[in-house]
């Protein structure tokens, strides 16, 4: 009799409602801050960029929130997502680790992005708003947000950071298709990009930029809201649906992870994955819980844990967490989706403490371990995805040095068909590592409100 290699739940155990565990916290969350007064903001500050529904889950006490029936609808076009037992990977691997990945990219979009992108149009969809702003690092959020808006008849437009404008231009045209306008950002479509663009002609662009624009457009427009892609609290409860099917299946497979592995940029795919474990694990459990994020942009691992501003022109309210200095425009790696000068607050106070915990990698060990992984499960992973797979690497290795089995698990949030021109730069030998930019670090803390 062959061995299981997936596992697969039905429509009806998609998840009803979204973990927050915002309630279970150790430590509450530190408040948003009006950056004029230095006083905690109210719901009332975000209401002209947010819909009042989004913003009573930001700041919810219930421990979990139930889905509507129209997003459940959505979800069943590619919910739930399989579980796959890696066995080719571990045989490569020589490793008595057993690895299991939940893999995100059968997607419409190609990746775990849609999770909160259908619920955050539906919403605003429900408030009155006829169109959503947002940036984009890869491309991957606004392809996801060009999908669920025109899903709910909305029009979207979007910020995408210049040098993933230029790496990937398929990921744009998904977005066309589906009805977006895309701008590459720094962009002289807002006030915030022409001037990014007067002092830096050259500017590869950064989340932080994109967010500006973004924020900026909504605010100026009476029909348009803003709609995010990571960092904030709805957006991490939205992707609780990952980690609730991954312990069913993990329940089917009958088996329990050790480790809880995903990539890390702003916080989405991480939290996706990790969250459903928090409470048990404040309750003490022994699974760890690791994000992994790129050496080029370390904010987990190398930033400050302090207030700072969520995008470059200030535009956004000052958050707790940890920053790398909302002036930091890290290097062009291809893994645009992590390339985020600040962390999720929720994810930073996890890490404060204790709960989690954080490594970083370089661009050029990333990409080895994912085409490893491709020919081996056959699945080319996005760039963001493939440094979870490299800490898996260094996971397996351990319990083989250390003869010692262990269960991992870690999140595939995507697929890397538009990411071919990384492939092809790292097979070719042309694929650049960076060190960490210390010095733009440095300069860029100096600006911490």
């Amino acid at each position: 009799m062959s061995e299981t290699t997936k596992y697969v739940l039905q429509d009806d155990q998609i998840p009803s409602a979204w973990i927050n565990v915002l309630p279970y916290l150790k430590e509450p969350l530190d408040p948003p801050l009006n950056p004029a007064t230095r006083q905690p903001i109210g719901p009332e500050a975000l209401a002209p960029i947010f819909p009042m529904s989004l913003i009573e889950q930001e700041f919810s006490p219930l421990p979990a929130i139930d889905i509507p029936g129209e997003v459940l609808d959505i979800y069943k076009l590619w919910r739930p997502t399989p579980l796959y037992r890696a066995r080719r990977l571990e045989k490569a691997l020589d490793t008595p680790a057993r690895i299991y990945y939940k893999y995100e990219g059968v997607s419409p979009a190609g990746s775990h992005k849609p999770n909160t992108a259908v619920a955050q149009a539906y919403y605003n969809k429900q408030a009155g708003i006829k169109r959503l702003a947002t940036e984009t690092g890869a491309g991957q959020w606004g392809s996801a947000l060009a999908l669920a808006s025109r899903m709910f008849g909305l029009e979207c437009t979007v910020y995408m950071v210049r040098c993933s404008y230029d790496q990937k231009p398929y990921r744009r045209m998904m977005m066309h298709t589906w009805g977006a306008e895309v701008f590459p950002s720094p962009s002289a479509h807002t006030h915030s990009g022409a001037a990014v663009l007067a002092a830096h002609p050259d500017s590869p662009g950064s989340l932080g930029i994109a967010i500006s624009e973004a924020v900026e457009d909504a605010a100026t427009h009476s029909d348009t809201n803003y709609s995010l892609g990571s960092v904030l609290n709805h957006v991490l409860l939205h992707q609780t649906v990952i980690g609730q099917e991954a312990r069913a299946q993990m329940t089917l497979a009958g088996d329990q992870p050790d480790v809880v592995i995903g990539c890390f940029g702003g916080g989405s795919n991480f939290g996706g994955i990790a969250l459903p474990y928090v409470p048990e694990k404040i309750k003490g459990s022994q699974v760890r819980l690791l994000a992994v994020e790129p050496a080029a942009c370390p904010s987990l691992t190398r930033g400050a844990y302090a207030y700072d501003f969520g995008d470059l022109a200030k535009l956004t309210p000052l958050l707790k967490m940890y920053t790398l200095g909302h002036d930091f425009v890290p290097p062009g790696i291809h893994a645009g989706g992590l390339r985020y000068h600040g962390a999720s607050p929720l994810a930073s106070n996890l890490l404060k403490n204790g709960i989690i915990e954080a490594k970083a990698y370089k661009q050029l060990p990333v990409f080895e371990a994912a085409v490893q992984f491709a020919r081996v499960e056959g699945i080319l992973p996005a760039p963001e995805a493939a440094h979870a797979i490299r800490a898996v690497f260094d996971e397996a290795a351990a319990a083989r040095e250390e003869d010692r089995p262990r269960t991992i698990l870690f999140c595939l949030s995507g697929h890397g068909h538009f990411d071919l021109a990384a492939y092809e730069a790292y097979l070719s030998g042309k694929l650049q590592d960076y060190e960490h930019p210390g010095a733009e670090i440095a300069e860029a803390m100096e600006t911490l409100p």
